[in-house]
């Protein structure tokens, strides 16, 4: 049996460099395959991630509506009702979010394209005032044919890589709206019948693996699951908490885009520790438009509330929540971050959490192990030792007995003789 379990170990280990040193050898093909594939299953995915959201409010809709039901019709429709009030609920936030955004910033870049021909011509009048170069006659010097069909000719090239660039563009917006609406149809599917998947699932798992991975497995799975449902609750509540906060604030103060400003910086707040500074800075650029000294007012404003956030908000909200140290969280925005840009900052932080829990665990159980083997060890050498001590004991005692017992034996076998010489006696 040893020697059949080393053999498969053996194939196992000589499999496994087989497929190493392929993937080296046709390095470029593995990483083309790899890429097509995510193309491919991108839309199934982002229906998991999809699903895995809406099931956060899914839970709780479900909670409260009529909890306990014995119609048929309320029970049958109760999955149906949760799904639809959940997308309706996000797409709610986020036509909130949007219809106090957007209208804001197309009147700030309408206010600086109005204010940029006015700063040109100030350029202009103070470069004539103060430049020692007569920018007339430099100007009556150029040759203007030359320039023009040199601008003729660029327009001509670039009016190609315009309109492919354009087209590109179009292509890849429609597709990302094409795999959103595919990603939401799939999540709904999954949602609809959560648990006989779940089911079919633990069958699969317990046909095909041990008891002992699957076990494995499981504790994984909730790890994860506790660990990026309270991060996305405690994130929201959080982005919610700050952008009421900056919004009171800048009214307050009397800020300008107070509303825009704070729907704004509690969105961005959605992405860990550099989120809120995001939108701080085109807030920051916003008012600048209309005042800069409000502007500078805005940022130390914004760094105040940023530290008492972060030091009181965050840790209770969020902080607790995730369980993982503050060095860990701005180390998994980093690598997030530089890994897959705005989405790795946000799923940066909830895996390092999940990777940093399942450690202790980890650890906690191995050390736990080791201490238990070696109480046993120091209890089994305790009885060894008090084992080989009776026994010494025992040994010394048989070698030289008390005087006591020697004394009494003596006793008793001169009782023994003098009962014989009575005996003969008679």
């Amino acid at each position: 049996m040893q020697k059949r379990r080393a053999d498969r170990a053996v194939l196992i280990y000589i499999c496994l460099a087989a497929v190493l040193i392929l993937g080296i050898r046709y390095f470029e093909e593995v990483v083309g395959w790899i890429s097509r594939l995510w193309n491919v299953m991108f839309p199934l995915i982002m229906g998991l991630a999809i699903a895995y959201v809406l099931n956060i409010i899914l839970v709780r809709v479900e909670r409260f509506y009529f909890p306990g039901s014995k119609n048929r019709f309320i029970n049958a429709s109760r999955r149906g009702v949760g799904i639809v009030v959940s997308i309706l609920l996000i797409l709610g936030i986020f036509a909130l979010v949007g219809g106090l955004v957007i209208p804001e910033l197309i009147k700030a870049f309408g206010l600086i394209g109005r204010n940029v021909p006015v700063f040109m011509e100030d350029v202009a009048v103070w470069l004539e005032e103060h430049s020692r170069v007569d920018a007339v006659k430099y100007l009556e010097g150029l040759d203007w044919d030359d320039l023009a069909q040199k601008a003729i000719a660029a327009a001509r090239s670039g009016l190609g890589s315009v309109l492919g660039s354009t087209i590109s563009v179009v292509g890849s917006v429609v597709g990302s709206v094409i795999n959103f609406f595919i990603g939401l149809i799939f999540g709904i599917y999954i949602l609809s019948g959560k648990e006989k998947l779940a089911s079919q699932l633990r069958r699969i798992l317990s046909a095909y693996v041990g008891r002992e991975t699957v076990e494995k497995l499981r504790t994984v799975y909730h790890t994860a699951d506790e660990t990026f449902s309270s991060f996305i609750i405690g994130q929201c509540t959080e982005a919610v908490i700050l952008g009421t906060l900056c919004t009171v604030g800048m009214l307050l103060l009397r800020f300008p885009y107070a509303p825009m400003i704070g729907a704004f910086i509690g969105a961005t707040a959605l992405i860990p520790i550099v989120g809120a500074y995001l939108g701080a800075a085109v807030g920051a650029f916003m008012i600048l438009t209309v005042d800069p000294i409000k502007a500078v007012l805005f940022v130390l404003f914004i760094v105040v509330l940023q530290q008492l956030e972060g030091n009181l908000v965050y840790p209770k909200v969020v902080g607790s929540s995730i369980g993982l140290p503050g060095i860990w969280v701005l180390a998994a925005v980093t690598v997030g971050g530089g890994l897959m840009g705005i989405g790795g900052m946000l799923l940066g932080v909830p895996v390092a959490a999940t990777a940093y829990k399942l450690l202790g665990k980890d650890v906690n159980r191995r050390n736990a192990a080791r201490t238990s083997a070696e109480n046993r060890r120091r209890e089994n050498r305790q009885k060894q030792e008090a084992q080989r001590e009776n026994a010494r004991t025992e040994q010394l005692r048989k070698e030289n007995p008390p005087k006591e017992s020697f004394e009494k034996e003596s006793g008793r076998m001169e009782n023994s003789k003098g009962g014989k010489g009575r005996r003969k006696g008679v």
